[in-house]
């Protein structure tokens, strides 16, 4: 993957525990105010990736530049990068104020100094009325919002976030998202955030880097990744969709027809005949009907119910999935019916198949 230089340019990190590759010469440029999450199953080395921009792990190759300055082999206290954990890391035996004043302090900043930026960073958070109250009395949103304050105190030019909301309930942690993204704004932060939930990428993010096995395998927007995906992967991964495994049986002019146990769905690609390819279909893009230029029939097996919509489940081989997002369940239809389905050619998505080139 080639990059252009950003306020943060990472550029083939390498990285390797043992016999394993964890990163294998990972690029990644970001933008100045940029908000970037690394989104990947666990594994796949997207905290590695923080960890060695944090200079809390030494890459074995690469190189890592902030600001114009190449800053790989300098001690993390010496990055101006402030970093926020899972577990928040607070200290227990200081308050609340003491601890968002910490880094300050360490700083050498003067009591006089630290006082005003510990109220703002507070308020920016909405934790100002608990300055004085200890850590351990805080309920976990309470306790996250302190390590975000504490992290921004030092007005670092990078933020560094590492699952931090993966131990709250949901209802708190999309709250929390919303927050973090408002306080990231206001203060103009470029921050990389490392998460597994696809929903929080898409949420938060300015851009989305598909991570997997060591590397990035799609860079962009939540809207390029999720109507777009560049690999099957990718497609999997980020959102729901409908998944079908087959073989090219023609292709010309950049069309193709792909053979699934569906039938013959065409395409947009340039695949060879013979080869093998997954076709991809996101479920609110797919009808009821038999109108569209690709339609097949299936059997619906399973009915999902999600408020304004409903998830319909059909019938798939193994290893191939059949997902329909619609407004409701078609009158009189149940596990059994056989559903006739289509959508529009520019919806099809066409990758190779295992071991195929890309």
């Amino acid at each position: 993957m080639t990059t252009t230089p950003g306020f943060l340019d990472v550029a083939a990190a390498a990285k390797t525990f043992g016999a394993a590759t964890v990163l294998d010469g990972v690029d990644l440029a970001v933008a100045r105010g940029e908000f970037v999450s690394l989104l990947g199953p666990s594994g796949c080395g997207k905290t590695t990736l923080l960890r060695i921009v944090a200079g809390l792990i030494t890459p074995d190759g690469g190189r890592v530049v902030l600001d114009g300055d190449d800053i790989t082999r300098r001690p993390p206290h010496r990055r101006d990068v402030g970093v926020v954990f899972q577990n928040y890391a607070l200290f227990p035996h200081l308050d609340v104020a003491g601890n968002v004043g910490f880094g300050l302090k360490a700083r050498g900043r003067k009591t006089a100094e630290i006082a005003p930026s510990v109220e703002r960073y507070l308020d920016l958070v909405r934790m100002g009325a608990f300055a004085d109250r200890p850590v351990k009395a805080l309920s976990g949103g309470q306790q996250q919002r302190v390590a975000v304050a504490r992290a921004l105190a030092i007005e670092p030019k990078l933020m560094l976030l590492d699952e931090p909301f993966s131990a709250l309930d949901r209802k708190l942690r999309e709250a929390m998202q919303i927050d973090l993204k408002r306080i990231l704004r206001e203060v103009g932060t470029t921050a990389i955030f490392v998460t597994h939930d696809q929903d929080e990428a898409l949420t938060m993010s300015d851009r989305i880097a598909v991570m997997h096995a060591g590397r990035i395998e799609q860079l962009g927007t939540p809207s390029e990744i999720y109507h777009r995906p560049a690999t099957a992967f990718a497609l999997d991964f980020v959102g729901l969709s409908t998944r079908l495994a087959g073989r090219v049986v023609s292709a010309s002019g950049g069309e193709v027809v792909v053979e699934t146990a569906l039938g013959r769905i065409p395409a947009r690609a340039n695949l060879y005949p013979g080869s093998a390819a997954v076709v991809g279909v996101r479920p609110e893009r797919i009808r009821l009907d038999a109108a569209g230029p690709c339609t097949v029939a299936a059997t619906l097996t399973d009915v999902a119910f999600q408020g304004a919509r409903v998830l319909l489940h059909c019938a798939a081989d193994e290893g191939d999935r059949v997902l329909v997002e619609a407004p409701s369940l078609p009158d009189g239809a149940g596990p059994g019916t056989r559903l006739a389905l289509s959508w529009a050619l520019e919806d099809t998505l066409v990758f190779p198949g295992e071991g195929e080139a890309s």
